[in-house]
């Protein structure tokens, strides 16, 4: 499975779930488990290095906003979400997490931008599959600490100027 099929599963399954996290998870597995095991590993591969891109604090600081706030659970889940959300937004906000302010056309803080469920999706159609759990993928594990410069979430103003977009449209101010 290449970068390109990856993203597709992506989105096919968001749009079926018209956005609901919980129903794209669903969603995943049941396409998941119409592929062959290699390539349901090949699908874990692609999701978990994203996962583990995305682990810097700019991106953080844009989930504390968006979020309210955002422990090491809630940014694991942020995360998930992100990926889920496909190519443009999640790449978008890599870049610049602040962009996000525009590439989210909606955003409800009852069901977006936590999506743990999407995280185990691959594990769960790969064991439908053959039985067995999930084997070590073979990537570098995620590093200890995330990319980047560390920086309070709790500091208000210094969100609203590291974030000016995000927190003009979901800050708390």
């Amino acid at each position: 499975m290449d970068e390109t099929e990856f993203w597709e599963i992506i989105d096919s399954t968001r749009e079926a779930a018209e956005g609901d996290p919980e129903d794209q998870a669903d969603l995943l597995v049941e396409r998941l488990v119409r592929l062959d095991p290699e390539a349901v590993l090949d699908f874990a591969r692609h999701f978990e290095a994203r996962y583990n891109r995305a682990y810097r604090w700019e991106l953080w600081g844009a989930a504390a906003v968006l979020l309210g706030g955002a422990s090491d659970d809630a940014f694991d889940f942020f995360r998930c979400w992100l990926i889920g959300q496909g190519r443009e937004i999640f790449e978008g906000a890599l870049h610049n997490p602040d962009s996000l302010a525009d590439l989210l056309d909606d955003f409800d803080e009852e069901v977006d931008g936590e999506a743990e469920d999407l995280g185990y999706a691959a594990d769960e159609a790969y064991e439908q599959l053959t039985g067995v759990v999930t084997p070590d993928l073979g990537l570098p594990p995620q590093t200890s600490e995330p990319e980047g410069t560390p920086f309070s979430f709790e500091d208000d103003t210094a969100l609203a100027e590291r974030f000016p977009a995000l927190w003009e449209r979901f800050g708390a101010g």
